[in-house]
């Protein structure tokens, strides 16, 4: 059978938008469909645009330190609708990015809402189209818990398109968007709760990474609320909001912000017209090869639930591309050693096993550890402290994890990503000689185990 495409991809965020270009150039005839922005949730309202509000809040600390370094700075004053129209401009700038790269790779864009009528017919526009391969790449969404007043509440999605910034915000959630958020809100000058229904937020991280942070955000004087969950949001006559906590105690705000969790995005995509089932928490189930359980579907990216991180959701569409159309060239996707950031003020970096994971999997481990006042706070009244780890195997000398909160952790990190990925001893740690004045030579000049 002739199909108008070899593939189709729904959703033209980083995955979707790297599995097409590649297959196209690769000599595929390639659609994508979009029904909202080019480049996805990470371009739009997610990785970017937090990133450039996370820079906007670090400024603050920045004129506070200066006058140590001898200057004088004048009153210091924020506007956050200048921010916000900057961030929406450069964002708008990275939108004709997407289209163009897809365009000049020879990609056909449908855009608006597209609908799988059968395993190879997408429906889009009142047009139908056959394919003999389609991807679906559609992404997540942030859910906002249906307690009473839910409606009151935000989520991410809309945090970026405040008109103004809220007095006082509480942000709910104990993942790295509530953290990263926090921080943004912090920073800028609203007065801040996070309130997180566990004993500390960032589960899954290192113990000593969730601690250090917990110590640092506490004197900035954010205000950490843990075992902590809303019952009911109300609104009061004059705008704010009255949360009422499940302990019985009432917060008052201006903005509660959800960051709870994230839901595939699979709304009227038309699942139901194919054999593509589910997993028990209702992303795609698909197997190594992102094979759906219906031959012609594939899916990767945050809809798959594994890894959801933007340059894991490309890795993911360059493997799909290639073992398409360039098999030759086609490896598996390795999702062992991934590191990645959380932009919290300040950063967490970090790659590897945590201190836990090492020992649930049975490594008899040495823990190298230091904290310290950076270099850069000394002629400062900041009291911030950076802390820098390695876990390492006792028995082969392998590095395990490398873990970082302070000042530019994730640059840092990804470097030493690398020597992780090849298998670095701490061994080579040691032999390698470190660059001074500078926190990042703390990772080679620790020598005394802190558990010996």
């Amino acid at each position: 059978m002739a199909y108008d495409f070899d593939l189709y991809v729904i959703g033209a965020g980083s995955g979707g938008v790297r599995a097409a270009r590649f297959a196209a150039g690769f000599g595929a005839k390639v659609a994508v469909a979009e029904s909202r922005y080019l480049g996805g949730t990470c371009v739009n309202v997610g990785c970017v645009p937090k990133k450039l509000l996370v820079y906007g809040a670090h400024f603050a600390e920045d004129f506070e330190q200066s006058s140590g370094f001898g200057w004088t700075p004048g009153e210091a004053k924020f506007d956050w609708a200048t921010l916000i129209a900057n961030k929406d401009r450069e964002i708008n700038r990275l939108n004709g990015i997407y289209r163009n790269l897809l365009v000049n790779s020879g990609v056909t864009l449908h855009e608006g809402h597209a609908r799988i009528v059968d395993p190879n017919t997408v429906e889009i526009n009142g047009e139908r189209y056959t394919a003999k391969n389609i991807l679906i790449a559609t992404g997540g969404w942030p859910q906002i818990p249906e307690i009473p007043g839910h409606e009151h509440a935000i989520s991410s999605n809309q945090a970026f398109f405040l008109k103004e910034l809220p007095k006082r915000v509480v942000v709910v959630g104990g993942g790295y968007i509530a953290v990263e958020f926090a921080g943004i809100f912090h920073g800028l000058g609203a007065e801040t709760t996070l309130l997180y229904r566990g004993e500390l937020f960032l589960r899954g991280f290192d113990g000593s990474v969730r601690k250090h942070l917990q110590e640092e955000l506490t004197k900035r004087g954010m205000n950490l609320q843990f075992n902590s969950d809303i019952e009911r949001i109300d609104k009061q006559s004059d705008g704010s909001l009255k949360v009422t906590l499940k302990d019985g105690r009432e917060l008052e705000a201006d903005c509660v912000f959800y960051a709870t969790g994230r839901r595939p995005m699979l709304d009227n995509l038309g699942l139901e017209n194919t054999g593509v089932k589910l997993d028990k928490k209702g992303f795609i189930e698909v197997d190594e090869q992102y094979q759906t359980t219906e031959p012609s579907i594939l899916a990767l990216g945050d809809v798959i639930g594994r890894v959801q991180l933007t340059p894991v959701a490309l890795a993911e569409g360059m493997a799909v591309a290639r073992r398409l159309f360039k098999p030759e060239q086609y490896r598996p996707v390795d999702y062992k050693m991934i590191p990645t950031a959380v932009f919290s003020l300040p950063n967490i970096g970090t790659v590897g096993l945590s201190e836990e994971e090492a020992r649930e999997a049975g490594h008899e481990v040495q823990i190298f550890e230091s904290r310290f006042r950076p270099m850069k706070l000394t002629l400062t009244d900041c009291q911030e402290r950076t802390l820098m780890k390695l876990v390492v195997d006792a028995k082969t000398d392998k590095v395990l994890g490398c873990h970082m909160v302070g000042p530019d952790a994730g640059e840092i990190v990804q470097g030493l990503a690398i020597a992780l990925k090849a298998g670095a001893t701490k061994r080579d740690f040691d032999e390698t000689i470190g660059v001074h004045p500078t926190a990042a030579e703390e990772f080679v000049t620790m020598r005394t185990p802190v558990n010996a």
